[in-house]
């Protein structure tokens, strides 16, 4: 008589994630509760890749060093499948080990301020692997062959990248990835001291049943759809879909915790991403600047811009925001009329000035800008450069 066949018993996905989640927080202070659930996340997407049609960046960020980013790296490190750690790799080094025999690693890239950073250079190759790697069809292409023997070739860019550094990273790989700004810890955070001989093996453990469930729950997250928590739509969504399904495949509380995770990190980023220069200029206008107001003339404008506290206006390289700058910003902009944001005369009681109109900028603000958080009164102008209509 044959013996029955084996089978392997299922695996808690819950319970599964809860241990992970206790592993990272015996030797990582987060700045919050939900980057302990993101995380958690993030290392059991790595074994599931191939059922998603993007992978999210996970980027730990601070300020200063001793923040605890590295741990954190390590400890990813040791949970996720074929780690590759990379410190000044470059662009035709990763994408190569993408594309390699051995399979696709998961890259940890330390140090990351050293490629992107104020010092760095602007590194363009090696974004565009990072930006192109984010999404399952992205390809690098390439010139292979000898002489005139070459032919264009596409190499997988495809994987799960992991960074910590100093600072902040280019906009295109931030708004691909789920943030945690790590600080320093306090003398009253206390975690377990992490020894690699010891610890690695306790963390490979939970990397093989990570594996194990992955193979488990991959049926149920292929193709899942997650329910997004209201507000979170767009580049966000694109960045937590994965992360979702797996809550919702793991079951338990996961579900719920990951929303409110979703929602607390997207918020976070939010307040502390002033987008690019042009968005923090369209931004500071309508909500420090005209407010009340329907329009005023140039040097006003740069008046209240360069007096704004916390604001990049009354240094950029060296100089304030000038008219010139200022109407070469705007212009890259178009009203509601599909025309480009200009100066228009605006009659004042000392005589005719350039300046600019909000109803010109409504679009602008409505396309681009996020919702107005708290924006403080504008300071009226003085009765002699009120602006009255033509």
């Amino acid at each position: 008589m044959t013996a029955p066949a084996q089978t392997t018993a299922p695996i808690d996905g819950a319970a599964l994630l809860d241990d992970v989640e206790a592993f990272h927080r015996r030797f990582n202070v987060f700045p919050q509760e939900a980057a302990y659930v993101a995380v958690t996340l993030w290392d059991a997407h790595a074994h599931l890749l191939d059922c998603f049609d993007s992978t999210p960046r996970l980027a730990f960020l601070s300020p200063e060093p001793g923040s605890g980013k590295s741990r954190a790296l390590e400890i990813v490190e040791t949970l996720v499948p074929r780690p590759m750690v990379a410190v000044n790799a470059s662009a035709a080094a990763l994408f190569r080990a993408v594309s390699g025999p051995e399979g696709r690693p998961t890259i940890l890239f330390d140090e990351i301020d050293t490629v992107f950073g104020p010092k760095a250079g602007d590194n363009e190759e090696l974004r565009g692997f990072l930006n192109a790697g984010h999404r399952r069809t992205g390809v690098t292409y390439r010139c292979v062959g000898d002489g005139g023997n070459q032919t264009v070739q596409a190499f997988p860019s495809y994987t799960a990248v992991a960074v910590a550094g100093l600072g902040s990273l280019p906009d295109t790989i931030l708004t691909r990835s789920v943030i945690i700004r790590m600080r320093r810890r306090a003398r009253n955070e206390v975690v377990e001291p992490f020894r690699a001989r010891i610890h690695e093996k306790e963390g490979n453990a939970l990397r093989e049943r990570l594996a194990q469930w992955a193979e488990q729950a991959k049926g149920f997250v292929m193709g899942a759809w997650p329910e997004m928590p209201e507000g979170v739509s767009d580049r966000p969504a694109d960045v937590w879909e994965g992360l979702l399904s797996i809550a919702d495949a793991a079951g338990g509380d996961w579900p719920s915790r990951a929303r409110k995770a979703c929602v607390a990190l997207v918020e976070a980023s939010r307040a502390t991403d002033k987008g690019s220069l042009g968005i923090r200029l369209l931004t500071d206008l309508r909500d420090h600047v005209l407010i009340g107001i329907d329009r005023l003339p140039t040097v006003a404008i740069l008046d209240r811009l360069n007096a704004l506290d916390d604001a990049p206006w009354a240094d950029l390289n060296g100089k304030p925001l000038d008219n010139r700058r200022l109407s070469k910003m705007l212009s890259e902009y178009m009203t509601a009329d599909n025309e480009p944001i200009g100066s228009r005369n605006i009659r004042t009681a000392g005589g005719v000035l350039k300046g600019f109109f909000a109803s010109d900028l409504d679009d602008a603000w409505a396309r681009y800008c996020p919702p107005p958080r708290g924006a403080t009164s504008a300071t009226p102008l003085h009765p002699s450069s009120e602006p009255l209509n033509l």
